[in-house]
């Protein structure tokens, strides 16, 4: 008998290349595009933060830490939700590796074969992958075409078989805040049935329009993740953090110690002066980037302002996002059509982290081809 040593794990099937990654390829390939197609901070990481990570890798702390993360890293996360929930507990923190790491973990941990996990559509990419890979089933609630998350849509959803419900807010790719009264429904219709709510917090200093408020100051059984990458521009250091219920931190925590072993040692050094680094210059900045793409798309495109993070989910004139994605591509304009984020394909992704020179170009160029 013959054995194929290269055949793939069928959990393998259930997962594919992102519409992302595959935007990144193209950009790889053009001479100077206008790309609005990009996650991360054009700012780059404050200098107090990069020299106390140079500092610390002089120091020799380039060594594993704890698998949960150094305790003064995690000091200065209990003293920052000290500072903003009131909590004087004895919780659980993990840092992880990004957000992502967070995710994956919490997936591994909570998961079993079939049971399902509701989220909005449109959603984080990420999302529905990493619940294929645990075995689970991806239960979508359509926000269309305000991008509300309704309690009712969310208790429509409830099944037997719900595992957990995730909350994104600052929302990717919609840039949609919920209310503090949005969370407050949605966190009775949870209690009811005491299900767990993920709320992936990474983008919320991000928020322009109103306080943000947290699912965690509202919903006890709630796993907060919150993350360096988007708020500092420390996206290529790898380090997020989650809290909530001990049981599932600490399950969690075990899990890391099987898989991404630690948070880079380095970067945690640094975590506690980028937690106390005020960033309301940048956060200015992108409010003001926000308002230039409202200007020039929002009546033109009819457009849903977006409240946070930095994007703006734009209907596709004609109702064919990806179509007009070609168009946008061949004039110079990277986007993302939003069946990567979406059951959908009208509406496209702008991400506005650019310069407003070059926002203001991509902006000229997508009124253009409306």
């Amino acid at each position: 008998m013959t054995r194929n040593s290269h055949s793939i794990a069928d959990r393998m099937a259930l997962i594919d290349a992102s519409g992302i990654r595959k935007v990144f390829d193209l950009a790889a390939k053009m001479t100077d595009p206008i790309n609005l197609s990009i996650g991360q901070p054009d700012f780059d990481v404050p200098e107090p933060i990069k020299a106390r990570a140079v500092e610390a890798i002089g120091q020799g702390h380039n060594k594993y830490t704890q698998t949960q993360g150094t305790g003064e890293l995690r000091d200065s996360i209990a003293a920052a939700c000290r500072d903003e929930f009131g909590w004087d507990d004895d919780r659980a923190y993990l840092v992880t590796s990004g957000v992502s790491g967070a995710l994956m973990l919490a997936m591994l941990t909570m998961i079993n074969p079939g049971q399902e996990v509701i989220f909005a559509d449109p959603y984080f990419v990420m999302y529905s992958h990493l619940v294929h890979l645990a075995g689970g089933k991806c239960v979508m609630v359509d926000t269309y075409p305000d991008f509300r998350p309704t309690a009712e849509k969310f208790a429509d959803a409830i099944t037997d078989n719900t595992r957990m419900i995730i909350l994104n807010s600052p929302s990717n790719p919609t840039g949609c805040v919920h209310t503090e009264a949005e969370l407050r429904a949605i966190a009775e219709v949870a209690a009811e049935r005491d299900i767990l709510v993920i709320s992936d917090e990474i983008y919320n200093l991000f928020c322009y329009d109103q306080p943000f408020v947290s699912m965690a100051s509202i919903y006890e059984n709630t796993l907060l993740f919150r993350g360096f990458s988007k708020s500092y521009a420390m996206t290529g250091w790898r380090m997020g953090w989650c809290t909530g219920p001990k049981a599932v931190v600490e399950k969690m925590t075990v899990l890391q110690q099987y898989s991404f072993v630690c948070a880079p040692s380095m970067a945690q050094a640094a975590g506690a002066t980028a937690l106390a680094t005020d960033m309301s210059q940048q956060v200015a900045a992108y409010k003001r980037k926000r308002d230039m793409v409202v200007d020039a798309l929002g009546e033109k495109f009819g457009m849903v302002t977006p409240a946070g993070a930095f994007y703006a989910f734009v209907p596709a004139p004609g109702g064919d996002a990806t179509e007009f994605v070609k168009k946008a591509i061949d004039n110079n304009v990277l986007i993302i059509p939003g069946n990567v984020f979406s059951s959908r394909d009208t509406h496209f992704r702008i991400s506005y982290a650019t310069t407003d020179e070059r926002l203001a170009e991509g902006l000229d160029i997508l009124s253009s081809l409306a």
